[in-house]
């Protein structure tokens, strides 16, 4: 046999293992490579799933808490109903006993309904007496004044520092009826903080000047909703 074929032929073997060497060598890295991707897909999957539980659980978590809280509340409102220092305050006689909270906590910074409130009930209906000024402050960025009315600024989002809407008037009168206005004050459902009292003689009559808070609280909104879990 020539040895020129010898060598060709060994040659060609060599080159044909080589081949075949590389083509296995390529079929294990693509085996490989779809296995490790395979498994960082696993991987990303298992930890979404997880926190997609982890929210769920907390969700039945708040719920069970909700639940489980729900008859002591309706055991206190019961309670509440039944209770005679506020129905001996309620403003129509068919309300329900708890409607006296809810009307000494105002869901808005209505400062108009405290200026007629402190007009025609607090400080009405005391002989004597004389209302020299009263002014309510509409709660800045709650309410605007159109003309000469306080509305509700359909722009806002939120409510004031602490909810407070303050007020002053200035009353002239007697003693006693002086004091029947601190006593009014103190009676009412509205819950009323008087920051500043002045009293000045004024010949037989005595000048009060006081400035006071009253406060609201907007109404809370229980809802459900959707939330979102990144991977």
């Amino acid at each position: 046999m020539n040895p020129n074929d010898t060598a060709l032929r060994k040659r060609t073997q060599i080159l044909k293992a080589n081949r075949v060497m590389f083509i296995w060598v390529a079929a294990a890295s693509a085996l490989v490579s779809f296995a490790l991707v395979t498994s960082v897909f696993l991987g990303q999957k298992l930890i979404f799933n997880e926190k997609v539980l982890l929210e769920k659980n907390r969700t039945v978590s708040t719920l069970n808490q909700n639940n489980k809280i729900v008859s002591d509340l309706e055991t206190q409102v019961r309670v509440l109903d039944t209770n005679t220092d506020l129905a001996s305050i309620k403003a129509n006689s068919s309300d329900q006993t708890i409607q006296v909270i809810l009307d000494a906590l105002p869901s808005e910074a209505n400062s108009l309904a405290l200026g007629a409130s402190l007009q025609n009930k607090l400080l009405a209906g005391i002989g004597g007496l004389t209302i020299d000024s009263l002014q309510v402050d509409p709660v800045q960025g709650i309410e605007s004044l159109s003309g000469t009315s306080a509305v509700q600024d359909a722009t806002a989002t939120g409510g004031s520092a602490n909810n407070i809407i303050t007020f002053s008037f200035s009353v002239s009168g007697k003693q006693d009826q002086l004091k029947q206005v601190l006593t009014n004050l103190e009676r009412s459902i509205r819950t009323i903080n008087i920051v500043r009292l002045q009293i000045d003689n004024q010949g037989t009559s005595q000048v009060m000047t006081v400035q006071g808070q009253a406060y609201y609280e907007p109404v809370k909104n229980v809802t459900l909703y959707d939330k979102v879990v990144k991977p």
